[in-house]
């Protein structure tokens, strides 16, 4: 069931005609395999621009992260699904608080990036993209399995985090980017021994975020999701993101055509609405974009001596 959950997530039980690089099965083209990818007929799609027309929410605490600080027993997997590359990390974790009608159980992470040129991050502060970025998903537990989710329109709870590049190491990424050589291929995988998961957030700025209703931002494109955007990213090296974006395929390692898997991410969407709230302790992104260009900038070109281009 896990393993069904983790595929049915991330589109690849529902993968045909479901790709970011061809316009025959780009985002654009979703909706005419998946109704609710069409973008005129729901109006509830993920991802969207945070700019500052947010609604303050008092109410909003930072989330009940249990067990993400504990060292889970038994083995984790990450998987180069063709798509993203996937971290199942199995039972023991759940989210709650922070305004969740609930209680979630936590079931995998994957990641959205951009290419040497280009930034990759699903969501927008005030229009400027990070380099990347990293979807928690969670399953509210009152259901048995996703599809009963998926009629739940609070079903899933993802919290999204933002990765900046700088020129630091950054050790509690390195039990993913150092594992990454191996998932190189569509299909491949590798055991990776779990650690807290609270390693891999922003731990001094939990508090601070926006929240919203969308989508799934891969096909079925299902808007049954409760968004928790961190507004303060986490930071990774320049080998460390290298590793993404010079070194995942979205093809298998035994066909003749091989293509680098980048730019994985939809097309910003219309909030048609939609109220936005901040956090309680949220800044409204005060001084959280203002230099994004700027840093995108020194990575590509530090990027480019590891690239030998």
């Amino acid at each position: 069931m896990m393993l069904l959950l983790v595929m049915m997530l991330c589109g690849v039980s529902l993968a045909l005609n479901f790709c970011y690089d061809d316009e025959r099965c780009d985002p654009y083209a979703w909706g005419d395999n998946y109704p609710s990818c069409h973008p005129l007929l729901e109006s509830h799609h993920s991802p969207i621009n945070l700019n500052r027309q947010l609604t303050k929410n008092g109410s909003l605490d930072s989330l009940n992260l249990e067990g993400f600080s504990l060292t889970p027993k038994g083995q984790w997997r990450l998987v180069n699904q063709g798509y993203s590359v996937v971290l199942e990390v199995g039972n023991g974790m759940q989210v709650s608080g922070g305004g969740l009608p609930g209680i979630y159980r936590t079931v995998q992470l994957h990641f959205h990036w951009g290419s040497v040129f280009t930034s990759g991050s699903e969501h927008t502060l005030d229009h400027l993209r990070f380099p990347m970025e990293m979807h928690i998903v969670n399953i509210k537990s009152t259901h048995p399995n996703l599809t009963s989710a998926l009629e739940d329109p609070t079903g899933l709870a993802v919290l999204g985090v933002f990765i900046d590049v700088t020129s630091l190491h950054n050790e509690n990424f390195h039990p993913i980017s150092s594992a990454l050589p191996f998932v190189a291929y569509k299909g491949q995988t590798k055991p990776i021994r779990p650690f807290p998961l609270i390693n891999l957030l922003p731990q001094n700025n939990l508090a601070q975020y926006y929240r919203y209703h969308g989508s799934l931002t891969t096909p079925p494109c299902s808007q049954v999701v409760l968004w928790t955007v961190y507004e303060v990213p986490i930071d990774i090296s320049w080998g460390q993101f290298d590793r993404f974006v010079s070194g995942i395929y979205a093809t298998q390692e035994d066909e003749n055509d091989q293509v680098l898997l980048h730019d994985n991410y939809r097309h910003i969407h219309p909030t048609y609405g939609r109220t936005v709230y901040a956090s309680k302790d949220a800044r409204l992104l005060t001084n959280s974009a203002s230099c994004l260009t700027f840093f995108h900038l020194l990575n590509v070109l530090q990027l480019l001596p590891l690239l030998n281009l």
